[in-house]
């Protein structure tokens, strides 16, 4: 019932003349109390960060993601993006149809912040089984078309699962943190009642992805970073479990480095999760405005935190980033 009185009031907007959709989108959340702190016109001149919540939807325990991410100095959009139903979380996990649409939706949504904003970095950070949507949104990318890079915390996706054209879509890769500890959710539930790809097992973001046998796919999963849980990330709240690992403290001192480095190997994985990374590399500065042109620069903002207008003082976005 919220979406469709989302989209009438977006269609009324339009109606009565509102200049942009991103007018539209800031009055809608705002109403509907999902307000996105850390999307802005200034922070999506820098890149976008989408986050794809678990089978619960947008929740405090995502919200952290979004914070924590912030709170890691990532200065680009940081969008949460929900690709649920109002159905219920078994609905979600199982509505494979839907959540390939949802997918595919969103990659239509890349193209077009692409197309707005050139050279910007965009990744997917999705948890449990947003780590599945992120993979099938890089499957959907139209040729040419890539992220520059896929987080996947605690994957509700089989181990077996091929990972191959999301990683090949993906320029940085692809990196995923798993957990042997995660045995209730990730051990027994899916095991029971499937995985977001429909295998009753258990999950990788319990025992990690395993290469196909075939050794086809070898060059791809070279882009494949796996990070098994480890004890000193209990002291930034991932205690192992499937509801601690989108924990705020962990998601700052462990994914926004990845976030903000421009390429990722084994070694800079390695070297963040013993946490003895150095100054990331920097993400180019981005032109003032939504430009064709490499030529205008402006200096980067290094000031991790609010960026102007996140209470609505700035204009909203000119592009449509609407579900």
């Amino acid at each position: 019932m919220a979406k469709t009185w989302k989209r009438l009031i977006i269609g009324l907007c339009l109606a009565a003349g509102v200049s942009t959709v991103g007018g539209c989108t800031f009055f809608t959340h705002r109403i509907f109390g999902h307000r996105q702190p850390y999307v802005t016109a200034t922070r999506l001149q820098r890149g976008l960060i989408i986050v794809l919540p678990g089978i619960e939807g947008r929740s405090s325990l995502n919200q952290a993601i979004c914070d924590g991410l912030n709170d890691g100095g990532v200065n680009q959009a940081i969008e949460l993006y929900d690709w649920t139903s109002s159905l219920g979380m078994l609905a979600n996990l199982r509505a494979s149809s839907r959540n390939h649409g949802q997918a595919r939706d969103l990659a239509l949504r890349i193209v077009r912040y692409q197309t707005a904003y050139r050279d910007r970095p965009v990744l997917l950070v999705g948890q449990s089984g947003g780590a599945a949507i992120a993979a099938w949104t890089a499957e959907a990318l139209p040729r040419g078309a890539k992220v520059d890079g896929i987080i996947m915390i605690a994957p509700s996706l089989s181990p077996d699962y091929d990972l191959a054209l999301a990683l090949s879509n993906s320029r940085r890769g692809i990196v995923t943190f798993h957990s042997s500890k995660d045995w209730l959710l990730l051990g027994v539930g899916t095991t029971i009642v499937g995985t977001m790809d429909g295998e009753h097992t258990q999950s990788a973001g319990r025992v990690g992805f395993v290469e196909p046998e075939d050794g086809g796919h070898t060059k791809a999963y070279r882009k494949l970073f796996q990070v098994a849980w480890q004890k000193q990330m209990s002291d930034k709240g991932f205690t192992g479990s499937h509801l601690s690992s989108g924990a705020r403290e962990f998601v700052s001192t462990f994914l926004a480095p990845l976030v903000k480095r421009e390429t990722w190997s084994e070694e800079a994985v390695d070297r963040i999760v013993k946490e003895e990374v150095e100054e990331p590399t920097p993400v180019a500065p981005a032109p003032s405005a939504p430009s064709r042109s490499k030529s205008a620069k402006r200096p980067a903002d290094k000031t991790p935190g609010k960026a102007p207008g996140e209470n609505g003082s700035l204009q909203p976005p000119v592009i449509d980033m609407t579900p």
